[in-house]
């Protein structure tokens, strides 16, 4: 199907993007009846020859629609603030990485492994197989095991980035000389791919995120060869 009449978000990959998906779908259906009802009503009133006064000038109507969008903000701002207090929380993670942003590249650091650390650049579109995504793939992918609460550290040496992936639901901003966080795991197997989210210079589109979600003991043995 085209991409412009996929209405859709990406299949999620963690729990907290399950949550920002409920509260899409939620969210979707609250303005469908809004613009349905809006519709209906102006189509009414525009085909409607004679004009009730009561339209014009009705006390009670004015109170009616000024409490109706006061209750439809409030199914729409409580689930907004859960979520938003669940992107915020933080727990002990069991695995610490850390992201530097870099015109125009990602590195990477395992904050918990001694000497682990790479960087991370788009391949070529001439060095990529025919199984590569365009523009998307990169030389060193970012490894996790699932099933894991894994804490980012996401800062940037030169200029504003941001590092970015849908299928998680997560976006932050990478910032010289200041360090943001974000806290996240993967609920199954898979490649997962984002980009930089912040124009950031000439090659901004060309600094791609992949991070491959493993189990634990496949994970242990790309860290060994790691090191």
């Amino acid at each position: 199907m085209a991409t412009y009449a996929n209405l859709n978000l990406q299949d999620t990959a963690s729990p907290l993007m399950e949550q920002l998906m409920y509260f899409h779908d939620n969210t979707m259906f609250i303005i469908i009846m809004i613009l349905t009802t809006v519709g209906y009503l102006m189509t009414s009133l525009i085909l409607n020859k004679t004009i009730d006064r009561h339209v014009l000038d009705g006390q009670y109507l004015e109170i009616l629609w000024t409490i109706l969008p006061a209750i439809v903000l409030i199914f729409v701002a409580m689930p907004s603030l859960r979520i938003l207090y669940l992107i915020d929380e933080t727990e002990n993670p069991l695995l610490s990485i850390k992201t530097i942003g870099h015109q125009w590249y990602w590195s990477y650091e395992y904050s918990d492994f001694n000497q682990v650390e790479f960087d991370s650049y788009m391949i070529a579109q001439n060095d990529s197989n025919t199984f590569n995504i365009r523009l998307l793939e990169v030389d060193n992918r970012t490894t996790i095991p699932m099933n894991t609460l894994t804490r980012i550290l996401i800062t940037s040496e030169d200029v504003l980035h941001s590092w970015t992936i849908p299928s998680i639901g997560i976006k932050a901003d990478a910032t010289p000389g200041r360090m943001n966080q974000a806290s996240f795991w993967f609920n199954r197997p898979g490649v997962f791919y984002g980009q930089c989210s912040e124009i950031c210079g000439a090659n901004h589109s060309f600094m791609p995120i992949v991070m491959e979600s493993t189990s634990t003991n496949d994970f242990i043995k790309w860290m060994k060869n790691m090191t």
